[in-house]
């Protein structure tokens, strides 16, 4: 529910904080005291296009903040954190405009689009006035309203499933489709591209092997000219080391550092005579092969040039041998894919087809009930003339659609024997606003918005009306917050909380405050705008008697 708003410089606003309460709160004031100023700045929150022109005058920026209390609206919580801007139960809504036309709007103290304003707004207040922010006035709120009354959420649900399902198999067929041509020029290219490699025919240690293969075949010559003489060496220090331990002969040489010295020329006896076996092994490993050597050099040239050729490493061509068969693999199979896709689509198609039957036979019925308990509601409030109808007319295209097989319209004639049209086309500002009242009274049950306002909903009544009106108010505010602006002592007087308006002026500008009435000062106001300037005692008895019952 709207919590607070605060306005700061807004038209002939310096500063006003307003804090709202449940049930039903009444605005009331004198004429151009600025009942409606209020609305319009909560309309700027809502993502309102900002007139400079309303910063007030001698100020830089005007300034307006509104709170809600979103704990009991899990579609604006959801918003939020999908979002990364949830704070807890609360949601901050800030608009600043300047008086040279710049505008900034926030959520949550984070920069945001108007767009975003204006669609979290929707989830968090409807607004009943003039047209502005009147969502009854849009289609889809027709067709969610409808939907909600009736009671068929699941079934809605399935029938957007299949159809966005359908939708999303069609687009991809239709991409498939749609390069074709590119495929098969990607399928030859590939194709060509994979038996090379097949050929090639490169295996996973081969590149190291050959590289090191060519390496000693290469130097061959060199390798055993060195290791021989590197042999030739190991045999002179094993000779030399055996002459050194027959000198130290044990029996003269009888110190511990002699001792240790025979160990370690024993050692390294052992260690040459090991070394000399390796070195002999490796001559045998190594032979001049110029034919060998030819066909080692021949491969690796094959092996670099396709690397090349492909522009990776010669080590990558492996991993490139497999991506390539993949994809042809898997363009050679699109054939298939079409053809499971489109059997899908039949499915799909048949299950959409029987859904939204059903879905089209419940939203007549409902429409029907609607339509009825509407009218009734309607004829209270001094519309008995008023003619009130929801079309339901089938969709030219059979393709399945996410919202079901027919469009869904509200339609009012205010005249009799004039057609019934669009809401929007037809109903003036007071009608309208009465016409929201009715349905929203009537579907209160599942389609009732967290906070309603209802600006000019008695516009052009009076009397007996007047009090139904404010009676059906009333009613609504026990399911949802309701703020009303009024100038009719009827409505006023069904107010839970009762908020005055007033202006002052001080010789050079003019301001607009805002009180939160008490008992007496509600019976002072009814009193007020049941008999104008003067009020007599039998006025304040009226006032009376009528907030007491």
């Amino acid at each position: 529910m709207l919590a607070n708003i605060t306005i700061s410089n807004y038209t002939i606003v310096s500063a006003l904080d307003m804090e709202f309460s449940r049930g039903m709160t009444v605005i009331t004031g004198e004429t151009g005291a600025g009942k409606s100023i209020m609305l319009d700045a909560l309309g700027l929150c809502l993502g309102d296009r900002a007139d400079p022109k309303a910063v007030r005058h001698g100020c830089e920026r005007a300034e307006i903040t509104a709170s809600f209390d979103i704990s009991a609206i899990p579609q604006a919580m959801a918003w939020l954190q999908e979002r990364d801007l949830a704070n807890g139960h609360e949601c901050l809504l800030r608009r600043v405009v300047t008086a040279d036309g710049r505008s900034r709007a926030y959520i949550n103290g984070s920069l945001s689009t108007l767009q975003d304003c204006a669609e979290l707004g929707a989830l968090l207040i409807d607004i009943h006035s003039q047209h502005a922010h009147q969502s009854l006035l849009r289609k889809p709120t027709q067709r969610d309203l409808l939907d909600a009354y009736a009671d068929h959420r699941a079934l809605t649900r399935a029938v957007e499933q299949h159809a966005s399902d359908w939708l999303r198999k069609r687009r991809e067929i239709e991409l498939l489709a749609g390069s074709k041509d590119e495929h098969a020029s990607r399928m030859q290219l590939l194709a060509y591209q994979v038996e090379e490699l097949d050929t090639l025919n490169l295996q996973a240690t081969e590149l190291g092997e050959l590289e090191q293969e060519q390496t000693l075949l290469a130097n061959a010559e060199d390798i055993l000219s060195t290791a021989h003489r590197a042999l030739a060496l190991c045999e002179e220090q094993a000779s030399g080391t055996h002459q050194a331990l027959s000198l130290l002969d044990a029996g003269v040489h009888v110190t511990t550092a002699a001792a240790n010295a025979r160990e370690l020329l024993d050692s390294a006896a052992i260690a040459l005579q090991e070394a000399r076996d390796e070195l002999q092994r490796h001559i045998d490993s190594v032979e001049v092969n110029p034919q060998r050597l030819a066909e080692v050099q021949q491969r690796l040239e094959s092996i670099y040039d396709i690397a090349r050729k492909h522009r990776v490493l010669p080590e990558q061509l492996a991993d490139l041998h497999l991506r390539l068969h993949e994809e042809l693999q898997g363009l050679a199979d699109g054939g298939q894919r079409v053809a499971q896709l489109e059997a899908d689509m039949a499915e799909l198609a048949r299950r959409y087809a029987t859904d939204a039957a059903q879905l089209g036979k419940q939203r007549r019925s409902a429409a029907k009930k609607l339509v009825k308990n509407t009218s009734a509601v309607l004829a209270s409030l001094a519309m008995a003339g008023c003619q009130f109808e929801i079309a339901l007319t089938p969709l030219k295209s059979t393709d399945p659609h996410p919202h079901g097989s027919e469009d869904i319209e509200f339609l009012i004639s205010t005249n009799p024997g004039a057609p019934p049209r669009p809401l929007g086309k037809i109903a003036s500002g007071g009608e309208l606003s009465r016409i929201s009242l009715a349905i929203a009274v009537v579907a209160a049950d599942t389609t009732t918005a967290p906070s309603m306002v209802f600006d000019e909903v008695d516009v052009g009544i009076g009397g007996a009306v007047a009090e139904v009106v404010g009676k059906l108010l009333h009613t609504l505010a026990q399911r949802a917050q309701v703020l009303c602006v009024t100038h009719l002592a009827q409505v006023a007087a069904q107010g839970t909380h009762h908020l005055q308006v007033s202006k002052s002026s001080s010789g050079t500008s003019v301001e607009t405050r805002l009180q939160r009435l008490e008992k007496e000062e509600k019976v002072q106001e009814i009193a007020r705008m049941l008999g104008g300037v003067k009020i007599t005692p039998q006025t304040l008895a009226h006032a009376r008697e009528m907030l007491e019952s």
